[in-house]
């Protein structure tokens, strides 16, 4: 769902994205803006930005980052369950970093937390795969026409969805379905880019990595989910400036991602050091 791994970091603006996106806080500023105002804020700031503290942060983003990843490609598919032992052994962080990247991955639905059985990836039901496919359908119909605004000014944006879109032929061709499985969810994600939406891009986040979930639990094996040729043929009538047939275009592909999926049938189990290996 980089640049050349773009991830989705829903609850964020996406960096990549989805490319990168996410997660940046920060307070809001006091009324005054004097030298000695600012002297003070960074005195009061210097304990804070300690090496290891910026490490520990850095740790935690990669933990989220490693295991949206690892959901967009189907490495890690619903139900699995998310130990911090392990997580701590994998990246040799205490359990406070870990719970800061589980606690961000549940406020962005990629996970489920559950007393007294911890995290797991969650597990939609066919009744919200149904209720999220028909919300991503809303937001992708209002998406494609900002994106046919901005087609002719925006030329890196549109650029970035064609080079996903060779990233996401060349892993069709050599048959790497995670590769090809992450980028088709990239491509969603920059027409989202595209359209220059803040809040619709957010949002977008959210539902692609909710749908690759949803896929990764219910997919018929072998289906091909996301077919390139259709997101070719969707941005050659954007760059037309063809709407009414773009919006059709996107509303057929959507309903056919959703017809291949087998709603009620669960998959399998993996471990999570073999799903976050590389990440």
């Amino acid at each position: 769902m980089s640049n050349a791994s773009r991830i989705v970091e829903p609850s964020s603006v996406i960096e990549m994205s989805a490319g990168g996106r996410r997660i940046s806080g920060g307070k809001k500023g006091g009324a005054g803006s004097g030298a000695e105002d600012s002297a003070a804020s960074a005195a009061a700031a210097t304990p804070a930005v300690k090496p290891a503290k910026r490490g520990t942060t850095a740790v935690d983003l990669r933990i989220y980052r490693a295991v949206v990843n690892a959901v967009m490609s189907h490495k890690l598919p619903p139900g699995t369950h998310l130990g911090e032992t392990d997580f701590c052994e994998l990246y040799k962080v205490s359990r406070t970093t870990v719970r800061k990247a589980l606690q961000r991955l549940a406020h962005d639905h990629i996970i489920e937390l559950r007393p007294n059985r911890g995290a797991v990836i969650a597990s939609p039901s066919p009744e919200e795969a149904r209720e999220i496919f028909a919300a991503r359908r809303a937001i992708e119909r209002e998406i494609v026409p900002l994106a046919i605004r901005n087609a002719s000014t925006n030329s890196a944006s549109l650029q970035r969805i064609h080079e996903a879109m060779a990233e996401e032929e060349a892993a069709r061709r050599s048959g790497d379905r995670a590769n090809w499985i992450r980028m088709g969810g990239e491509f969603h994600l920059l027409l989202a880019e595209l359209a220059g939406n803040r809040v619709l891009q957010r949002y977008m986040g959210e539902l692609v990595s909710r749908c690759s979930l949803i896929i990764a639990l219910y997919e018929s094996p072998g289906s091909h989910m996301c077919e390139n040729d259709e997101h070719r043929e969707l941005v050659s009538l954007i760059e037309a400036g063809k709407c009414e047939q773009a919006v059709a275009l996107i509303e057929h592909h959507l309903l056919e991602i959703e017809g291949r999926l087998r709603l009620g049938v669960v998959t399998r189990k993996v471990k999570l050091a073999d799903a976050l290996a590389g990440l």
